[in-house]
């Protein structure tokens, strides 16, 4: 049985809830990332925000992204434990159109799922069925 840990990406940063859109959008750069979990002050995932979330929610509202804080970005999350085998990841995936997806254990993060991720860990036929469970819109 595959496992969340043993294919999700452990090298995870979060941006804590009281930084700016900008400080996130930075970050996303400087780390070659489109996603970044959320987290408070407690270091506990709060959140997820991605760079299509500070372009739609943000910039394309005429809002500043300097001074909008990356808590206020944070909506329904969800997540898998890091025990849960890879049929449970999939099917959260699947049925939340999501492409990333936080893992945690004993309540804080520590790592990401993402499409890439998946992609090194399915076969074909698995990979065209999450396609197009993911993206059917």
């Amino acid at each position: 049985m595959t496992t969340a840990r043993e294919i999700m990406n452990s090298g995870v940063q979060c941006v804590k809830e009281d930084q700016s859109l900008l400080d996130a959008a930075r970050m996303m750069r400087d780390l070659n990332v489109g996603s970044l979990p959320i987290c408070g002050k407690d270091d506990r995932l709060h959140g997820i925000i991605t760079d299509r979330d500070i372009v739609l929610r943000c910039v394309a509202e005429g809002r500043d992204p300097a001074s909008m804080r990356a808590g206020d970005m944070s909506g329904h999350l969800h997540w898998v434990e890091a025990d849960d085998d890879l049929s449970h990841v999939l099917r959260t995936m699947e049925d939340n159109q999501i492409r990333r997806l936080p893992v945690i254990e004993s309540h804080r993060l520590v790592g990401m799922v993402s499409e890439a991720d998946l992609a090194r860990h399915l076969d074909e036929s698995q990979i065209a069925e999450f396609v197009e469970r993911v993206y059917a819109r």
